[in-house]
């Protein structure tokens, strides 16, 4: 088995916040709401659309119709989905770190909770897709992290095993599914995550992709 890296997408792998918040603007504008900015809502990009939109309303001083949640949501993914990968990019030192990944050996992974179908399109459009040997979305499978199962459907999926796996995220349902599935985790400190990425709980932190090498190395065995 050869060792896998499953990496989270939003806050981790790709900067999507300006893509997001433009169609939570452009679905609260249909509703008559003036748009938010990225430092309202910024510890939410990470946690999906009903989220982001519930805030939306909240910040507009509107009452949000349960019944008509689901609607809303269809409509943000419409416009995201339209313009998914127009501001988005990688964060800094991603490139080289994959590489580096890459001719180590490593199979690469994702293991997200944005659909799958988007999850696939923003990393056609930043180029990155074909770095990956899995990619399992949020409706990949019945269960979604912080449940271990997607993540351990990733590692599969990318020709490894959990002893042999690390995962590197944002957010506490990453460091869940990672503890839930005996897998060493490194958080990163630039992400959604919405709390200090100290305070995550990983196994380590980092602040750039160029000390993921490094860290990698300090938390599997050889």
């Amino acid at each position: 088995m050869r060792p896998v890296a499953v990496f989270d997408l939003d806050g981790t792998l790709l900067d999507t916040a300006p893509d997001l918040l433009r169609a939570l603007n452009r679905t609260l504008d249909g509703e008559g709401l003036k748009p938010v900015r990225r430092s309202d809502v910024a510890s939410l990009f990470g946690h999906g659309a009903r989220a982001l939109i519930g805030e939306g309303f909240r910040l507009g001083g509107q009452p949000l119709d349960a019944e008509r949640l689901p609607e809303l949501v269809e409509r943000l993914i419409a416009f995201y989905a339209a313009e998914i990968a127009v501001e988005t990019c990688p964060y800094p030192g991603l490139a080289g770190a994959l590489d580096r990944l890459s001719r180590r050996g490593f199979g690469l992974a994702v293991c997200t909770n944005k659909r799958e179908a988007l999850s696939h399109a923003v990393l056609d459009g930043t180029g990155l897709s074909a770095r990956f040997a899995a990619v399992v979305g949020g409706d990949s499978l019945p269960e979604q992290k912080p449940h271990p199962r997607p993540l351990l459907e990733a590692i599969a999926r990318a020709g490894g095993a959990p002893g042999t796996a690390i995962m590197v995220g944002d957010s506490e349902s990453d460091i869940a599914a990672a503890r839930a599935a005996g897998v060493p985790v490194i958080a990163v400190d630039f992400g959604y995550g919405g709390q200090p990425a100290a305070e995550l709980g990983a196994d380590a932190v980092i602040g750039h992709y160029d000390e993921l090498d490094q860290t990698i190395d300090m938390l599997l065995p050889r």
